[in-house]
């Protein structure tokens, strides 16, 4: 396929009339662009990627294959950070995402790595917010109205539920799952359940999705054994720490890892 740029809205079959492609912008010709979309002078599209009506790209954005847009959402926009005085920085998506409906996604700022980035195969519900440099990685859900502040890190497989805002600087670990309406202002542990009842809590080991992903029954029992050394024991989180070392498996290795490098603290 071509990955010549297109500068001109209409100049070739699967580009809309409608919409505004500036000069410079590279669309493959088996990528489609729906009515009203806006694309701008830097944008990079991969093959077969879907615009359906009214989307924005924006900025210095590289996108992958295979992504599709739905209408109102904006992607490489400007971030909303007073401190952002239009300085070139980027937005990276890889292959295969869906982006629905009114979804905003802001470009990196100077001060926070200049880079807003979204692996592979992520489903982003209506409404979700991706802030300025956060890196989310592959696999990952985020329901609708999830709100990502800036420079949050959302790790592979992980889930944050529905109208769930997660504070600047926090970390989702793998596999993770954040129930519904959750307001997460320190680290979520990997492979875990954490939700809001009257606080937020850590329920242990997230078993339905790990099994979904095909961990073995003994690889869930070993997060078993760790989420009760960490959660349920007596011990301080130094002293599970030490004795989650001491079990076999990557996972538990995973958590302890997770848990020393954890700079605001995890919701246990």
């Amino acid at each position: 396929m071509s990955t010549q740029p297109s500068t001109h809205p209409g100049v070739r079959p699967g580009i809309h009339a409608s919409a505004v492609v500036a000069a410079g912008a590279v669309i493959p010709e088996s990528c489609e662009v729906g009515p009203f979309c806006t694309i701008g002078p830097e944008v990079v599209l991969g093959e077969e990627c879907r615009l359906i009506s009214h989307v924005v790209l924006d900025g210095r954005t590289r996108i992958g294959a295979r992504n599709t847009f739905y209408p109102f959402c904006s992607v490489g926009v400007p971030p909303q950070d007073l401190k952002y005085k239009g300085e070139p920085t980027e937005t990276i998506l890889g292959d295969d995402n869906t982006i629905r409906e009114c979804v905003t996604i802001s470009r990196g700022t100077e001060g926070g790595g200049g880079l807003t980035q979204i692996g592979s195969g992520c489903l982003l519900m209506t409404q979700v917010h991706i802030g300025h440099d956060c890196k989310v990685g592959d696999h990952c859900i985020l329901a609708n109205a999830a709100t990502l502040a800036g420079h949050v890190t959302i790790e592979d497989y992980a889930t944050v539920g529905a109208f769930s805002p997660v504070h600047q600087h926090c970390t989702v670990g793998r596999y993770a799952f954040i129930g519904g309406g959750t307001i997460v202002t320190m680290d979520v542990l990997p492979f875990s359940k954490t939700s809001s009842r009257r606080e937020n809590k850590a329920f242990g080991v997230n078993s339905v999705g790990l099994q979904r992903r095909g961990f073995t029954e003994e690889r869930i029992k070993t997060l078993q054994r760790a989420f009760r050394l960490l959660l349920v024991s007596k011990l301080n989180t130094s002293q599970a720490l030490e004795k989650i070392k001491v079990l076999e498996g990557e996972d538990a290795a995973e958590l302890a890892a997770f848990l020393e490098r954890s700079e605001r603290g995890v919701i246990k």
